[in-house]
């Protein structure tokens, strides 16, 4: 009993200092406190003068402590923008041509492609409304936001010679764009750009091989299924959503939007599902575990492995080595010690990144809410793990709910009905569409028709999609203010903890 509460003091400690770390982050974010260095500096030495004259009282060294945290992940966030005169947001206003790389994945949209274009410490030459200036001395560093026509297509590792205005990113109505792209590390975009290529090759060997692999993948996709089924197997094989238009919009009506998108809510409901088809199909669950697991980093990998991508692999596998340990409270720490890491690497996510957000809720919901649910919903059959998907959902459906109603001011009531009538199928789907594309590879009528089977499953998908996003109900906008999400989450954290006392 002593070492369980030595044990439970130390980890509640832990979580304070987490806890402390990302209010600070979250203050200076909401605030958008941008304060001097020096400022900094001074309330670092303020509060190490504390620490050291409170250290002989243990609750006054605590607290003392907890505020040192707290201005530490304040003063992460400021320094998160750019210093320095060579950064290339003092560049705003002018013409400029450089030299860059596309420094990730290009974003392909109907509209366009989005590119984020690196400038290794080159030269610029600026022109000021048109009047040419001598190339400038100073060399500049930092990323641009360029959106271009969809062809020529530019690839990852890319350098091209790029022409435009830059500007600084402005909010957009309630939506803080600039803080968007602030996530990437970019702070200006480029308007009208010209972009003519130097030479390809550059930027990391292995993203830029796995990528290649993925453009083969993608263009067998696209001979195997026709649009929309193609795109939609796209998404659903790597994460891709440029191609399924007017798909998009009825996904988003029926609340299924996840099952197309890279986040960890979409890989914790899966993992969920295919660890319990593991267990269906008599494989034991400690080596379902590592095969859920292996499959994850598999498809980390092959989708590029960006920060988000990275982050969805992360959560999925905190809901999985929950179920492993059956111990949510160690799942709590190991969830704010991710938590905390990805702030520090990368502050921005914390208040501006939704997917982050989306991301971390639906993982504790999944972790925390799956075991009252599992008591009200069990009158529902166990086969090829219905129950177990259908409970996942709405675990997460529940814990996201009212982020989903501040964020973005949408309901779908529909959601959980039709989540239950196409979750079960999604891993069955995503298997055959693998197989398929590989098989194509080998034996292209093979291929064919395991991609037809596939497609029976897509068209299943795509139909009860379309009906229930057709009921004029399906969808109700309900926004809800920020003390509105709070008082959400107070009521849902009271159902939990409630219902989880009477199991």
């Amino acid at each position: 009993m002593f070492l369980r509460g030595v044990v439970q003091s130390k980890s509640k400690t832990f979580l304070a200092f987490c806890f402390s770390f990302l209010g600070g982050v979250a203050v200076a974010s909401i605030g958008d406190w941008q304060v001097g260095y020096v400022w900094l500096y001074t309330a670092l030495f303020v509060c190490v003068g504390i620490v050291v004259a409170c250290w002989g009282s243990k609750s006054n060294r605590f607290i003392s402590l907890l505020l040192m945290v707290f201005v530490f992940g304040f003063s992460r966030y400021v320094i998160a923008f750019p210093v320095g005169e060579d950064h290339v947001v003092h560049a705003v206003g002018d013409k400029v041509e450089v030299v860059g790389v596309v420094a990730s994945e290009p974003d392909v949209r109907q509209d366009g492609v989005r590119y984020i274009i690196q400038i290794p410490n080159s030269k610029f030459k600026i022109s000021n409304y048109g009047v040419a200036a001598p190339q400038s001395d100073d060399y500049f560093r930092g990323k641009m936001f360029v959106t271009y026509d969809l062809y020529p297509r530019y690839g990852y590792g890319d350098v091209v010679r790029l022409s435009c205005r830059l500007k600084a990113p402005e909010p957009i109505e309630n939506f803080r764009y600039d803080r968007y792209l602030a996530r990437f590390g970019v702070f200006v975009v480029c308007e009208q750009p010209k972009i003519a290529l130097i030479r390809s090759g550059e930027g990391n060997v292995l993203l830029r091989s796995v990528l290649s692999v993925k453009k083969v993948v993608a263009d067998r996709v696209n001979r195997l299924w026709h649009e929309p089924k193609a795109s939609f197997m796209a998404g659903l094989l790597y994460g891709y959503r440029g191609g399924l238009g007017q798909l998009n919009e009825l996904f988003s009506r029926t609340g299924v939007t996840h099952i197309v998108a890279i986040s960890g809510y979409n890989i914790t409901i899966i993992s969920s599902i295919l660890l319990a088809f593991c267990v269906q199909l008599f494989i034991p669950r400690k080596k379902g575990f590592w095969l859920v697991c292996g499959g994850i980093a598999l498809f980390v990998l092959f989708a590029g492995a960006s920060a988000s991508v990275v982050r969805a692999g992360i959560m999925g596998v905190v809901v999985l080595l929950a179920k492993q340990l059956g111990r949510p409270s160690r799942v709590l720490n190991v969830m704010m010690l991710t938590a905390v890491v990805m702030v520090l690497h990368n502050p921005f996510i914390l208040i501006w990144d939704a997917g982050f957000q989306l991301s971390f809720i639906s993982t504790l919901g999944l972790v925390y809410l799956s075991h009252p649910f599992e008591r009200v919903f069990r009158f529902i059959p166990e086969w090829f793990g219905l129950r177990e998907s259908f409970v996942a959902t709405m675990a997460a459906i529940v814990a996201t709910l009212p982020l989903i109603l501040y964020q973005f001011g949408r309901l779908s009531t529909v959601a959980p009905v039709v989540n239950m009538l196409i979750l079960w199928i999604i891993p069955a789907i995503m298997l055959l569409g693998f197989v398929a594309v590989m098989a194509s590879f080998v034996f292209w009528p093979l291929g064919q028709v395991i991609a037809w089977i596939a497609g029976l499953g897509l068209a299943y998908i795509i139909v009860v999609v379309e009906w229930f996003a057709g009921l004029s109900f399906a969808a109700v906008d309900v926004a809800v203010p920020l003390w509105g999400m709070f008082v959400l989450y107070l009521i849902v954290l009271y159902w939990g903890i409630s219902r989880s006392e009477t199991l």
